[in-house]
């Protein structure tokens, strides 16, 4: 429908979207369906737009989510997951490689998907990408997979959290390794609570920082004179907001951290709306039943350690 869907309609539909998403009565979930409602019928007349702009404003929007946070429970936070991310990084990395060789995924595309699970989904794979000269179809499809999943990942997890009275802190740290991306990290944590938000973000980041050494692995086992490793240098600049937050003397009024916080929720609302959006029914279908079925597996293995960790060990 959307390859025939009028021009003026579809950008009349969008930007009438994006306006109930900047309201305060669409939670994330709601924003995400609004967006693969759009790609899958009418079309997203601004998909190429919206992909650049969804890296820019979610990478704004966690910046600004620093200036909620106080830099003891960020260190809190993060020492509570590191062990967890260095075992299920490495283990999800080697895992990957095996299953992608028993279903015979193309290495390049097996080695995205792996990472992608492993550290922080789409960024992820778009470091390491050019680390292993990978090209847009091999990257289009592995975006494709994790964002399924994503997808998936935003409306299931805070069920399961609530049927198993998960705390805040646990559902934080187990969102942070279980889903992929950011944004989708982000978006189910906050609608779960507010120090589940915070943990969350916190674990998240610290776990994004793995992804130069990841790349860096994967440039020397690939030995590419093309490597080349993105530095994901937004999440030093949400450390710095969150360490003025913390050391902002008394007398300064708080409310403009609220007004940030709460511009930065609004962010991260729109750009799930963006990438619903981009999820084409032609990226569904570049996917393909092996990328996805490697993808799967792995999201399932991940989420129920991950799972049993916080369970048993927060």
């Amino acid at each position: 429908m959307n390859a025939v869907a009028n021009p003026t309609l579809q950008k009349i539909v969008f930007y009438l979207l994006i306006f109930v998403c900047l309201t305060p009565f669409v939670s994330p979930p709601i924003a995400l369906l609004l967006g693969l409602i759009l790609a899958s019928t009418i079309g997203n007349p601004y998909a190429l737009q919206s992909a650049k702009i969804t890296k820019i404003l979610l990478q704004a929007s966690v910046v600004l989510l620093g200036f909620g946070m106080n830099l003891t429970a960020v260190y809190r936070a993060g020492k509570d997951g590191v062990l967890f991310t260095v075992a299920t990084i490495f283990g999800t990395l080697v895992v990957g490689f095996l299953v992608g060789k028993l279903l015979t995924v193309e290495d390049k595309i097996s080695n995205l998907i792996s990472s992608g699970t492993a550290i922080c989904g789409g960024s992820a794979i778009a470091a390491v990408a050019p680390a292993i000269d990978a090209d847009g179809e091999q990257i289009s499809v592995s975006m494709g997979t994790v964002f399924i999943l994503n997808s998936v990942a935003l409306f299931v997890f805070p069920i399961i959290g609530h049927f198993l009275n998960l705390t805040q802190n646990q559902f934080g740290v187990w969102a942070a390794i279980a889903i992929h991306d950011t944004s989708s990290v982000v978006g189910a944590a906050q609608s779960y609570g507010a120090e589940a938000l915070a943990i969350a973000t916190t674990v998240k980041l610290a776990r994004a920082l793995w992804i130069a050494p990841v790349a860096l692995l994967f440039s020397f086992v690939y030995r590419s004179d093309k490597a080349k490793i993105a530095i994901p240098w937004f999440i030093f600049l949400f450390l710095l907001a969150t360490v003025i937050r913390t050391y902002t003397p008394p007398e300064f009024p708080t409310s403009i951290y609220d007004s940030l916080v709460m511009l930065a929720k609004t962010g991260l609302t729109v750009t799930l709306f963006l990438i619903g959006a981009t999820l084409s029914r032609e990226t569904l279908k570049k996917v393909g039943i092996k990328p996805l079925v490697q993808g799967v597996i792995l999201w399932i293995l991940i989420s129920v350690i991950s799972l049993w960790a916080v369970l048993n060990l927060l």
